[in-house]
């Protein structure tokens, strides 16, 4: 659908123009112009590199790399031609590249970016921390997977195709369409996300990470381990990984322990055990007062990653408290034995069922 000028005494449609026309080009132009303004096409993020190319025997460099409120890399592709060319192709080798990315590499490679635009007097590490909300780095919860944005004047066919299949597939990857308009010599450039639509994207999210567990579901290699528990004289049986350390956190809270001086003890995922709000609300109450909290801090909470159920919210001291149950790997062994070694008057005693 056209755009149209308002004008005095008509409406008239806008012209529709190229880049290439308008004598923008895709480095010196569109590239400068994004990075400054990357809200644009990428709302979020912070830009932490451009013409990033950090790897051996490949001259290939991601066009913009930035981080989202939720420490996810983000890879930009830019392309002011008219079918996008082969961009989700070199997109996707580049989010393989970076996927490794530490959060010490992404302040080193921060440090670089900020002098190269003029602002080496910034300290890049405690920039990155404050976007990130965070007071400390935070290895396990950074970079846990990679975005892919791609921007482009036009998408073919054979690109949204590609795209919609490995969206399917679980890749965040979006594709947000720049189109161009000449008036008076200016340049108006009409942004739009046309994949996934804004509309249906929570609904298309939903979908794909159905189908993404089914798929899981059929080729699980996890750990399915149960757990017999002992908490003082009561002993629970049969427990899958993630309610036996709530089981444990519980009995400890319940004996008049801090939460947040138990979540301490919880190895390396301790610092992320825990989302609280005032007040001893229900459930419902939480979810909203949880995930405003997290807003304001420029974060996220899903509550499908905590026990915040009526019958799992945890009260102590005029505050509500949901525990983690993402306790997959190590995280699990090192945390329940801390904890039992932490309390050693609480008679915590765990071992697997047999």
């Amino acid at each position: 659908m056209p755009i149209y000028e308002f004008a005095s005494k008509e409406i008239r449609p806008l012209s529709k123009t190229t880049f290439g026309l308008m004598q923008l080009q895709e480095r010196r132009d569109l590239q400068r112009l994004l990075r400054a303004n990357i809200a644009v096409v990428a709302p979020d993020t912070l830009v932490v590199a451009e013409e990033f190319g950090d790897w051996d025997e490949s001259r290939r460099r991601i066009d913009l790399l930035g981080i989202d409120r939720d420490a996810n890399l983000v890879v930009i592709e830019l392309k002011r031609t008219e079918d996008g060319g082969h961009m989700e192709l070199q997109a996707i080798r580049y989010a393989a590249m970076v996927s490794t990315m530490t959060f010490d590499q992404a302040a080193d490679v921060f440090a670089r970016y900020l002098t190269q635009i003029g602002k080496a007097d910034t300290d890049a590490r405690a920039e990155l921390l404050d976007f990130l909300g965070w007071d400390e780095p935070d290895e396990d919860a950074f970079a846990q997977d990679v975005r892919i944005v791609l921007a482009s004047a036009e998408f073919n066919r054979e690109l949204t195709t590609s795209v919609l299949w490995l969206i399917e597939r679980g890749i965040d990857l979006r594709c947000v369409r720049l189109q161009p308009y000449g008036l008076d010599g200016r340049v108006l450039v009409d942004v739009q996300q046309i994949i996934p639509l804004p509309e249906v994207a929570e609904y298309q999210v939903r979908v794909t990470e159905k189908k993404r567990k089914e798929r899981e579901a059929r080729t699980d290699t996890r750990d399915w381990t149960s757990y017999d528990v002992t908490l003082g004289g009561r002993q629970l049986t049969a427990l899958r990984k993630r309610h036996a350390i709530y089981q444990v956190f519980r009995h400890l809270v319940e004996s008049g322990i801090a939460p947040e001086e138990v979540a301490t003890h919880c190895g390396p995922w301790g610092n992320r055990a825990l989302v609280s709000v005032e007040g001893e609300v229900v459930a419902e109450n939480f979810h909203r007062l949880a995930k405003e909290a997290r807003a304001r801090e420029g974060r996220n909470f899903d509550p499908g990653r905590y026990f915040c159920g009526d019958d799992e919210l945890l009260h102590f001291e005029g505050r509500a408290y949901a525990f983690l149950n993402q306790w997959g790997g190590g995280a699990f062994d090192e945390a329940m034995v801390s904890l039992r070694d932490a309390f050693p008057d609480k008679e915590i005693a765990f071992a697997p069922s047999e």
